[in-house]
């Protein structure tokens, strides 16, 4: 062995948990962090919004306190966050971590973020000042939906999502004459960690009925109100933040356009179809390692047993992965 290949990774293994919205990623990482000292670095685009609590199933301050968290309300509803600029945070999250005895976990739900902090996004080019401007200008004077159709047309590779995602796509087409997607596979950064990506999954019966059981949580602990609270604020009801989820619908209920009746149904359709492309999405592109020459890629984990017991599971693993062999036995071993 030469010395080239002795020399230690820089980046050591990071787990990411992932999975669809309602299968349980927050309280196996908080299970995890029962056990061992851990920072969570969220990767939810949803839960980056201050005031939106309930529709997001953000952690409450009780387990925060137990369990830090990063990447929680960290703008106001309206306002714009990217990838990138989530990759350049979390990366520095990540850094602050491990001088504090902590390890991070990355635990999230929204692919573009983890595939910016993980494989990193496209070297942007220069763009000019006021036309990105004067495109802002125009794209948010745009419904939801025909800004959407623009982003797909100019890129037919455009996966849907928000408002935000849709803008983005816009403006990186236009500004650049290439689409976001040429982008993102040809003029790729590396990324800024090292994944070990553990992919929680259930049966569709059973995610099914843990996302009916979250709606209804959330409608009994004042979804509704949350919401009016927000746009009697002054925030927009088309805002990034209440173009989500749960948020739209009940927008939409509150001007008049979906009866009242038929909240609680038109949200848990919607949160389905969020948690089918999001399985889809994390089926498709995840390319992570357990470790260099271990060959073992993804770890997908049936999330039907108890948060505690996965939690024994994973920290397990992730010591034998990462930990120099010891007499001593170590945590969840």
């Amino acid at each position: 062995m030469n010395a080239a290949s002795a020399a230690p990774d820089p980046q050591p293994l990071t787990p990411v948990i992932v999975g669809p919205t309602g299968v349980g990623k927050t309280a196996v990482a908080v299970a995890i962090g029962a056990l061992v000292p851990i920072t969570v670095i969220s990767a939810d685009a949803r839960q980056i919004y201050r005031g939106l609590d309930i529709g997001t199933a953000k952690p409450d301050r009780a387990t925060r306190a137990r369990v830090p968290h990063r990447g929680l309300d960290l703008i106001d509803a309206g306002e714009r966050y990217s990838a990138g600029r989530f990759a350049r945070d979390a990366a520095g999250w990540i850094a602050e971590t491990v001088p504090n005895g902590r390890r991070p976990m990355v635990v999230g739900g929204t692919g573009l973020y983890i595939h910016a902090l993980a494989e990193g996004l496209f070297r942007e080019p220069p763009f000019d000042a006021d036309r990105r401007e004067q495109l802002r200008t125009w794209s948010e004077a745009l419904e939801g939906g025909e800004l959407a159709r623009w982003a797909g047309r100019l890129d037919p590779r455009f996966p849907g999502g928000g408002r935000q995602r849709a803008a983005r796509a816009v403006e990186v087409a236009l500004l650049t004459g290439r689409a976001l997607s040429w982008w993102q596979q040809v003029a790729r950064e590396s990324g800024a960690l090292r994944p070990w990506y553990i992919h929680l999954t259930l049966p569709r019966e059973a995610l099914h009925r843990r996302l009916a059981a979250r709606v209804d949580s959330m409608l009994a602990a004042g979804l509704v109100e949350e919401v009016r609270g927000v746009l009697a604020a002054g925030v927009r009801p088309d805002a990034a933040g209440l173009d989500g989820v749960g948020y739209r619908e009940v927008v939409s209920m509150l001007q008049g356009r979906l009866p009242e009746t038929a909240l609680r149904d038109a949200i848990l359709v919607s949160t389905r179809r969020y948690a089918k492309r999001q399985e889809t999405w994390f089926r498709n592109q995840l390319r992570g390692e357990e470790g260099r020459g271990t060959g073992e890629g993804v770890w997908m984990l049936d999330a039907t047993e108890q948060p505690e017991h996965l939690a024994r599971q994973i920290l397990a693993r992730w010591n034998r992965l990462t930990l120099p062999p010891s007499p001593v036995p170590l945590p969840g071993l």
